[in-house]
């Protein structure tokens, strides 16, 4: 409970407060830029091939209040935005934006949370052993990895995965969350997506530990924990790991981010219905309404992510203040 205590005292809550006020102009100005980004452009939601007749052009309009000036349509939109109502889908019929974000984020989410868990686990581990074992065989066989993770894009791997695992051996799924015949359970097929998006993040947090760990090694506290006669395991598990970690916990925040753009395109690879297809299909048939929903979920998670990157930092290091 005293350990509680402390954390929560280690919490800059002034400074918490000043960035959440802050992240609302910012999340205003990112609405404000797509909107009229995506409204001056040419062409809109309901051109195609075939021209509608003026009557049903000018109801369609009305219907979804484009017949009105631009600046009347974006104050309007601000309006339902406070409101947390992104409003209809212009393109899926019978849809509030809502309702398609309510069902493709928590998909979205967990593959994003997932990737980065498994990132963090496995690149924490391969930097320690590579940093405790410097210019080694295995140093330079993990290094060699993190070169590959770095070099070669997610939307390669992806499709380098399905054609290994699930079209030459069947271990899983082309595409989608349907159930797996000898399993039974349609999340067994989410392995591929999330391997994809670790792949690079194990590459970057490998490297990233390992520079740390090496740093950390040679630091004055940890030359006086020898000192003293504690044993190697004890050194490196209570003094330099939780110094070495530190430069993790700020990439994290932005990594997460990260991932969750990159699920934009491992979503369609795999064909999983998730918040990023929806994006995508927003963005192909100009459905105003659900790609600025999806961007203002991105951005707010963005800024939620380096927010608790930052209060992470702060109670982990008692050197850090945010005053």
């Amino acid at each position: 409970m005293s350990a509680l205590r402390r954390s929560l005292n280690r919490i800059p809550w002034a400074y918490t407060a000043k960035r959440l006020m802050i992240a609302v102009p910012t999340l205003l100005l990112i609405i404000t830029v797509a909107f009229f980004m995506m409204r001056l452009a040419p062409g809109g939601p309901f051109d195609g091939e075939r021209k509608l007749n003026v009557a049903t052009e000018a109801a369609i309009n009305a219907k979804f209040g484009l017949d009105k000036p631009l600046f009347i349509q974006y104050t309007d939109y601000l309006a339902s935005v406070a409101r947390l109502d992104f409003g209809p889908s212009m393109k899926v019929l019978g849809k509030d934006v809502n309702e398609l974000i309510g069902d493709g984020l928590p998909l979205s989410l967990s593959i994003g949370l997932l990737s980065m868990s498994f990132a963090i686990c496995v690149g924490t581990f391969l930097g320690i052993f590579a940093g405790l074992r410097q210019n080694s065989t295995g140093d330079y066989s993990v290094m060699a990895f993190a070169m590959l993770g770095l070099s070669v894009p997610t939307f390669i791997i992806g499709p380098l995965l399905i054609l290994l695992f699930a079209l030459n051996t069947g271990l899983f799924a082309v595409g989608g969350l349907g159930t797996y015949p000898n399993i039974g359970m349609s999340w067994y097929n989410m392995t591929l997506p999330i391997l994809t998006l670790a792949l690079p993040q194990i590459a970057v947090i490998s490297r990233l530990m390992r520079a740390s760990i090496i740093e950390t090694m040679r630091a004055g506290h940890v030359r006086t924990a020898r000192s003293k006669g504690l044993s190697e395991r004890d050194v490196i598990l209570k003094h330099a790991l939780p110094a070495a970690i530190l430069p993790l916990v700020s990439y994290a925040g932005p990594a997460m981010a990260g991932v969750m753009s990159g699920s934009l395109v491992i979503e369609r690879i795999f064909g999983l219905p998730g918040m990023g297809s929806y994006f995508v299909d927003g963005a192909i048939n100009r459905d105003y309404t659900l790609v600025m929903g999806a961007l203002i979920i991105y951005a707010v998670m963005i800024v939620l992510f380096n927010l608790i990157a930052d209060i992470l930092y702060a109670i982990l290091d008692p050197k850090v203040s945010y005053s």
